[in-house]
């Protein structure tokens, strides 16, 4: 109802600005002087004013120019306005020229321009008017000082947002951008201080309390040495998200956030071969183990949307299991989903389930994953990862699944833990069963995933949260990450490249330093490290290597179509060997578990047991 009144008023008062521009035009084309028009034009200017307020107002309705908010009126509304002000006296034009009315042609010119600065006017007069009315319009004096790192669009955007929003008492007072041709330019009045490296000169002359990244096209390797730089100063420090976010111009202050751990470890978009993928998802039963876990639900997340026929849910924690299904059935409310309670050591339980569901592609994510706790209680993790993994792919060739993908590890490769050597018997024992069924196995390879459950990451904002100390194992330990999204995307698109035996490895980036991470997600937490926030050095924990690999030495590695998937050749496993070797390990395990370790160092001959 107000709409409709403020739109009705807004129509009186174009009907008296638009006999006003006719009169203005004429007085304009006439030298100011009214009485200089001839009479024949003058009989004439009652029938255009009422030609041109019917006209001009039937062009606004139809333009729009009554249902915007003016109050936030911007170019795209001065557009509208001159675009409805061109097409409104063309149309005058057209009718005085058929209808043969005598009136001078420049007056049409000269109306268009004082219609723009009437009408156009009075709407940014408005907008002006309530924010002096509401107390927007307030002194820069008391407002932060912000360095706009990125002097693109984008950039423009936060700057415009920032000048348009004062409420937010942010005033940019200059950009940083490496195009040196843009240096010493403005834009929207804000100057082009410098590159990069004037970051900190920059901050300190022009005393800059914040700083806002607005990059959303920049590499994580650029936004990284970026964050860096502006670390070494007390300001806090924004970022504008990837570009696909801004979408609406109007609401770019809202998608700028704080920093966090991913857009500095986080790498370049993956290109996946969605066409490729869809074949063997697409109207499939696909089978998830450990599909509550962190790897498995983005598995389950990602797979729903190639349209399987049915998903199937399989993990041993209800808990997590419920989660993913509420998730999903609420996303994806078409979606046959099936979620089951059940443990992958059980054989009976396992082949009651591939017997009853029939699935065609499975994905094998259950394991127990932590190295610590897998040294203290190793046979628990011979138990999972071993003799599940083994019930679960038997069943997938007795039931005819027609691809078995294997998430793997690292850790896989040269063990120096219980974990990782049960990990490489579990690639062994799909290699071994590639070569004597219908069923193609692979196995995909990766290191760490950011936020994972149990990962650093956790940890240390745990600690940070806490007061500290952050704890560090090594001041030189590294390690790959990459994002749980990201390696979900690689290990379906592997999946797809599938032909049998293939061990996966994806491309893992730069290793990071753990000891930089700490001190980033303090940085991040908004403490100083070893001030606010003390770092300590534990020592390397049972099991745990300085840095991880990714490929045995008899492997080899060739490239794939994907340049972030590599493929390692397969190692010859003997099928028959590796089950007599898993059954008297199930032996050992019964009569003395003091000689499991030293047996799976003989099944696994690159597992060296920490002393």
């Amino acid at each position: 109802m107000k709409q409709r009144i403020r739109s009705n008023i807004l129509i009186l008062i174009d009907i008296v600005l638009i006999t006003v521009s006719v009169l203005m035009a004429y007085l304009i084309r006439f030298d100011g002087v009214f009485s200089n028009i001839p009479e024949d034009f003058v009989a004439n200017i009652p029938k255009l004013v009422l030609i041109a307020v019917l006209l001009k107002v039937a062009s606004f309705c139809a333009f729009k120019l009554y249902s915007s908010l003016w109050r936030y009126a911007g170019i795209y509304e001065m557009g509208t306005m001159v675009a409805a002000a061109f097409v409104s006296n063309a149309l005058m034009l057209s009718y005085i020229f058929l209808a043969q009315v005598r009136v001078p042609r420049s007056i049409f010119v000269i109306t268009f321009f004082t219609d723009i600065f009437l009408i156009g006017g009075i709407r940014f007069a408005y907008r002006v008017f309530r924010r002096l009315v509401n107390g927007e319009i307030i002194s820069m004096k008391d407002c932060k000082r912000i360095l706009i790192i990125g002097g693109g669009d984008e950039g423009a955007i936060v700057i415009r947002e920032l000048k348009s929003h004062p409420e937010l008492k942010s005033k940019p007072v200059a950009i940083i951008d490496d195009e040196k041709t843009k240096l010493g330019r403005k834009i929207n009045g804000v100057p082009i201080v410098g590159q990069r490296k004037d970051i900190l000169p920059a901050i300190e002359r022009l005393q800059v309390e914040e700083i806002i990244i607005a990059l959303p096209s920049a590499s994580h390797r650029d936004i990284n040495e970026i964050y860096s730089e502006c670390s070494k100063t007390s300001c806090k420090v924004k970022i504008l998200p990837s570009v696909s976010q801004l979408i609406d111009e109007s609401v770019v202050i809202q998608k700028i956030r704080e920093v966090n751990i991913e857009d500095l470890l986080g790498r370049e978009p993956v290109k996946l071969d969605v066409e490729e993928i869809a074949t063997y998802i697409e109207n499939q039963v696909v089978l998830v183990t450990g599909g509550g876990g962190s790897i498995g639900s983005e598995l389950c997340r990602q797979l729903a949307g190639y349209g399987p026929r049915q998903l199937i849910i399989l993990d041993n924690y209800e808990n997590n299991a419920y989660d993913i299904q509420n998730e999903l059935l609420a996303a994806y409310p078409k979606l046959e989903l099936v979620t089951l309670i059940a443990n992958i050591r059980e054989k009976q339980r396992i082949d009651s389930i591939f017997k009853q569901y029939r699935p065609n592609v499975v994905f094998h994510a259950a394991a127990h994953k932590h190295v610590p706790l897998m040294e203290a209680n190793p046979t628990e993790a011979i138990k999972n990862n071993v003799f599940g993994t083994l019930n679960v792919a038997e069943a997938a060739d007795r039931h005819g699944v027609k691809r078995f993908v294997l998430i793997s590890t690292d850790k896989a490769v040269n063990p120096t833990n219980i974990m990782g050597a049960t990990k490489r018997i579990a690639e062994m024992i799909i290699q071994a069963l590639n070569k004597h069924s219908r069923t193609e196995y692979v196995a995909v390879r990766f290191g760490n995933v950011l936020g994972s459950n149990g990962s650093v990451i956790p940890l240390f904002k745990k600690q940070i949260e806490q007061g500290g100390p952050v704890t560090v194992t090594h001041p030189e330990i590294i390690r790959y990450f990459m994002t749980i999204p990201e390696a979900v995307q690689l290990v379906i698109q592997a999946g797809a490249m599938a032909k049998g035996g293939e061990i996966f490895v994806l491309d893992m980036g730069q290793p990071v330093r753990i000891y930089d991470l700490a001190k980033n997600l303090i940085k991040l937490s908004g403490f100083e490290p070893e001030v606010d926030i003390k770092i300590e050095f534990t020592g390397l924990r049972p099991g745990e290597k300085l840095y991880e690999e990714l490929l045995l030495a008899e492997e080899g590695l060739e490239a794939t179509k994907n340049n972030k998937i590599f493929v390692a050749q397969p190692v010859n496993t003997d099928l028959e060997l590796l089950r007599r070797q898993i059954e008297h390990l199930t032996e050992i395990m019964m009569s003395s578990s003091e000689n499991v370790m030293d047996y799976v160092g003989h099944m696994v001959p690159t597992y060296k047991k920490a002393e």
